[in-house]
C-alpha cells in the first residue's frame, strides 16, 4: 500500500512547487494568477465554457509525458498534484512559440482576451502532432478549438494560424519543458506516495488504490468525492459550496482501467471521456460524433465516465447511450460489491441507487456485432452546449424485421430513461417508417417532458419523434443528409 504524503507538489513550467497546506477549494486559475503572478491565463466565464483560462496539464502515461488542455477555472488545485502545468508564459523563451508567431502573422488575435487560451489549446495539439498522435487537418483543428470561444469572431484567421503552426517543428523550449517533466514526474511516480494533506481550511486526499481509499474514507467519512471535478468545480465557483474534506478518486488504479475482453468493453469509473473515446467509437461509430460534442477537449480531458453517471443528471449525454447499449453498472464498497442494469441506477431526480459508502467501480458494455446503434444530441448550439434532448436507439434487425429494441432518451424525464412502450411498439415491426406512427404514439406513454430554459415540452416531444423517424428511415435504407455536416471550406471553422 502506498505511503501518505502531507506535502502537495507539482511542476509549474520547470519550477518545482511544494506546499505544506492549501485551500482545497482554491482553483488552479486563482493559484496561477493571484499567487504566482501568471496573469496571461484569463478568467472569462469561470464555469469551463469559454476557454480563456486554458492551460496544459502534463501527465506521465505509459512512461511518456502527455499534455492535455484543461479549464483552470474549474480545476481544484489539489487535482494537479504530481503533474506539470504549462501556461502561456512558459511558451516563449526566448523566441515566441510557433503558435504565437502564426497567430500574430495571420491576425488571429483581436481584443486578445481569449488569445492565451487559444494559444494553449493549439500548443497542446502541437505537442500531439510532434509525437505523431494527431494530424492538423480541418476536423482536428475544429475539435481542438471547440472549447475556445473567440469574442471577436476571428475564427477564420485563427484556423489559418493553427494550420500553419502545427506543422512546424517543436521548439527547443517546448522540448526542454517536456524533458524536465519526464524526469521529475518519473521520479515522483517511483516513490509510491499519495497526497493526504490536512490544513486549517480543509483536507485533500488522492488515494492510489481501493485499500487506501477505504482507509481514507474512514478518516474523512463525510468527504466530497471527485474525479475530474467538472461539476464540483462549478459548485465551488458558482454556488460557493465548501467541504471539510475532498477525496480525489482519479488516481485509484482499479478505477482507471479500460479493458476489451471477449464480448464486453469494461470502462473504469475514473477513465476520462478523452481516454475512452477511441474504444467507444470502435464499439459503435455513431458514438464518435456524440462524444466529440461532449463538452470540449478541455472538459473531456477531465470528465470521467463514472462521474457523468453518478451525478444522475437527466441531461447527461453518456447515460442514454449506455442504457441503449445495455450497460451494467458495477458498484463497490469496503464490504461488498453488486451489479445493476444502468437504467435501474437512476431512481428519481437527484437520487441514485447508491448505498452509503458505495462508489461506481466499472461500466460494462456488451459488444454485440449484430446490434446497430444510432444516437443524436440536440442542443441550441453545436459546440459546448448541454443537450435539450439526447436520443439513443439500439435495434436488432433480422430479415428487415425489428426483433429487439432498446431506446433511451435524456432530457425527456427527471432521469435518463428507457422508452419501454416505444420499444414494445417497435418489436416485430418492419425496420422502416411504416413502424413510425405506433412507436411515436407510444412515446407519449413513456415521457411527459417539461418546459425549461433549454427547450419547451412540445419541442422535446417533436424532437423525440423526429429522432425516432430518422432512425427508422436510416434502417429502411432511405438516404439522409448528415445531421451535423462538417465544414470542408479551407480556413473556415465549424463554428461559422
Amino acid at each position: 500500500m502506498a505511503t501518505a504524503r502531507s506535502e502537495f507538489r507539482c511542476l509549474l513550467g520547470s519550477e518545482i512547487i511544494c506546499l505544506a497546506s492549501f485551500d482545497p477549494h482554491q482553483t488552479l486559475l486563482d493559484f496561477l494568477r493571484l499567487e504566482k503572478g501568471l496573469t496571461g491565463t484569463k478568467e472569462g466565464c469561470a464555469e469551463g465554457d469559454c476557454g480563456a483560462c486554458t492551460v496544459l496539464l502534463g501527465r506521465l502515461e505509459n512512461s511518456k509525458i502527455h499534455y492535455q488542455p484543461v479549464n483552470a477555472c474549474i480545476v481544484p488545485l489539489g487535482i494537479i498534484d504530481s503533474t506539470q502545468v504549462l501556461t502561456v508564459e512558459h511558451l516563449a523563451d526566448p523566441e515566441p512559440h510557433p503558435v504565437q508567431q502564426a497567430m500574430a502573422q495571420a491576425h488571429g488575435s483581436q481584443c486578445g482576451f481569449c488569445t492565451p487560451g487559444i494559444v494553449m489549446s493549439l500548443a497542446g495539439l502541437h505537442y500531439d502532432c510532434d509525437a505523431g498522435h494527431a494530424n492538423p487537418d480541418h476536423q482536428t483543428l475544429s475539435d481542438t478549438l471547440a472549447g475556445n470561444l473567440c469574442r471577436c469572431t476571428g475564427y477564420g484567421s485563427i484556423m489559418s494560424a493553427a494550420g500553419t503552426a502545427c506543422v512546424q517543428p517543436l521548439p527547443g523550449q517546448s522540448r526542454s519543458l517536456r524533458s524536465i517533466a519526464h524526469r521529475v514526474l518519473d521520479e515522483w511516480d517511483q516513490d509510491d506516495t499519495f497526497l493526504n494533506m490536512s490544513g486549517p481550511l480543509g483536507s485533500f486526499a488522492i488515494p492510489t488504490d481501493l485499500e487506501t481509499l477505504w482507509q481514507t474514507q474512514r478518516t474523512y467519512p463525510d468527504a466530497q468525492l471527485i474525479a475530474g471535478a467538472t461539476d464540483v468545480g462549478l459548485w465551488i465557483n458558482k454556488h460557493h459550496q465548501r467541504f471539510e474534506s475532498i477525496i480525489n478518486l482519479s488516481h485509484v488504479a482499479e478505477l482507471k482501467r479500460i479493458e476489451h475482453t471477449q464480448n464486453t468493453l469494461k470502462i473504469g469509473a475514473t477513465a476520462t471521456v478523452a481516454q475512452g473515446l477511441e474504444q467507444m467509437t470502435d464499439l459503435a461509430p455513431d458514438l464518435g460524433p456524440l462524444l466529440r460534442r461532449f463538452g470540449s477537449a478541455q472538459v473531456r480531458a477531465q470528465a470521467t465516465f463514472g462521474g457523468n453517471i453518478a451525478n444522475g443528471s437527466p441531461i447527461g449525454d453518456l447515460a442514454p447511450v449506455l442504457i441503449a447499449l445495455g450497460a451494467t453498472l458495477h458498484l463497490v464498497s469496503p464490504d461488498h460489491q453488486r451489479s445493476i442494469a444502468l437504467e435501474d441506477f437512476f431512481v428519481d431526480y437527484g437520487k441514485q441507487d447508491l448505498a452509503p459508502g458505495e462508489i461506481v467501480h466499472t461500466i460494462s458494455i456488451p459488444d454485440d456485432a449484430f446490434t446497430q446503434l444510432q444516437c443524436w444530441k440536440i442542443s441550441k448550439r453545436f459546440d459546448q452546449d448541454i443537450s435539450a434532448v439526447c436520443g439513443a436507439f439500439c435495434l436488432h434487425v433480422t430479415g428487415g424485421t425489428i426483433i429487439s429494441a432498446r431506446v433511451a432518451f435524456g432530457g425527456m424525464a427527471s432521469t435518463p430513461q428507457r422508452a419501454r412502450h416505444c420499444e414494445e411498439a417497435l418489436v416485430g415491426q418492419n425496420a422502416d417508417c411504416t413502424s413510425l406512427e405506433p412507436a411515436a404514439a407510444a412515446l407519449k406513454h413513456d415521457f411527459a417532458p417539461i418546459t425549461d430554459m433549454r427547450a419547451s415540452a412540445s419541442y422535446r416531444t417533436d424532437v423525440a419523434r423526429g429522432l425516432l423517424e430518422r432512425c427508422l428511415r436510416t434502417l429502411g435504407g432511405d438516404p439522409l443528409e448528415l445531421l451535423y455536416p462538417v465544414s470542408k471550406a479551407p480556413g473556415l471553422s465549424a463554428h461559422d
